[in-house]
């Protein structure tokens, strides 16, 4: 058997969060052999027909899909799903319309919301003036994943000329104001296969030793940045306590709801958060999600047992699922 691992090609001076996919190709890769797959690699770039040639050369059984973008851009993210599926060639983790419309963050809004899934209110910039004057909102890119671009000088009050500032700065560049949940942070990785989908334990994000007033998001700085105060002060915990396990059944059923909405294959993560009222939000659905060994859903699938063999059976069961 054979499987090719996809990745996207790297830019000449790349970041920590874009030689994570190395990382996870190595793991992949551990595990397809394992299997007992013969492994190769090819860096996706904008040639098409090189990736094309590639792919009808080697006639992989499976193609592991790491791609995160293309040519440097998180919006390109669904273009090899596209190739992939033009070519009739099984692939693992989600679709081309799923892609799609998890990486765009409105559109994935827009299908919550129409889908009766809970997601906090938000704005694009032609329409600003529909902020409320002192509620608390977040600048977030419309596209990249891995918390890029987002830190705690996005979270901002609705009238706060820095707001205005920056989207009259920036707006081409394709990001979008969300109402700022304050509140508890969970991460929920879905794993799929034959046996459907089967949502792990709960990750709750704990912000350590944070100043009052201080928003308590995972930015960039706090995945990324080592050394930083964020980096050191955010962590994750499995823990449940019995008084939120009615909770936890919610946002599990929640999780369900998102898989079978957005047509998820494979593997998925769903962040949320959860208010003062006890009322889950989605932050958003994350196709694909990093499977490196220090990344939550590696994480959570062995929490729950799962060695990741076994999770990779199950990915590669979904790749040859309509």
């Amino acid at each position: 058997m054979k499987a090719l691992i996809l990745i996207n090609k790297l830019s000449e001076n790349p970041t920590k969060d874009e030689l994570d996919v190395l990382e996870q190709a190595r793991v992949v890769e551990e595990a397809l052999i394992e299997l007992g797959y013969k492994t190769s690699r090819d860096f996706l770039e904008l040639n098409m027909q090189k990736a094309k040639d590639t792919i009808v050369n080697l006639q992989p059984d499976i193609v592991f899909n790491l791609v995160e973008g293309v040519d440097g851009k998180a919006e390109l993210i669904y273009f090899p799903t596209a190739l992939l599926e033009s070519l009739n060639v099984p692939y693992s983790g989600c679709r081309l319309d799923s892609m799609y419309l998890t990486s765009n963050k409105v559109y994935a809004k827009e299908k919550m919301r129409a889908n009766g899934l809970p997601t906090a209110d938000w704005f694009l910039p032609s329409e600003m003036d529909k902020l409320a004057g002192d509620k608390l909102y977040i600048i977030k890119p419309l596209w990249e994943d891995a918390s890029v671009g987002i830190d705690e000088h996005r979270v901002l009050k609705g009238k706060d000329p820095k707001m205005i500032e920056f989207m009259n700065e920036k707006h081409n560049h394709k990001f979008f104001i969300e109402e700022y949940i304050s509140g508890r942070e969970f991460n929920m990785s879905v794993l799929g296969g034959n046996g459907g989908p089967e949502v792990m334990n709960p990750a709750e994000m704990l912000f350590l030793n944070f100043p009052e007033g201080k928003p308590r998001i995972m930015g960039y700085r706090s995945k990324w940045v080592e050394g930083s105060f964020e980096y050191e002060n955010t962590s994750r915990t499995f823990d449940v306590n019995e008084a939120d396990k009615p909770l936890i059944k919610k946002i599990q059923e929640i999780c369900i709801k998102c898989w079978n909405v957005f047509n998820l294959k494979g593997y998925a993560r769903v962040d949320l958060r959860v208010d003062e009222n006890n009322q889950p939000y989605i932050l958003e659905i994350n196709a694909n999600p990093c499977i490196s060994p220090d990344a939550g859903f590696y994480v959570a699938c062995s929490q729950a047992g799962h060695k990741f063999t076994d999770v990779m059976k199950r990915i590669i069961e979904d790749a040859y699922t309509n």
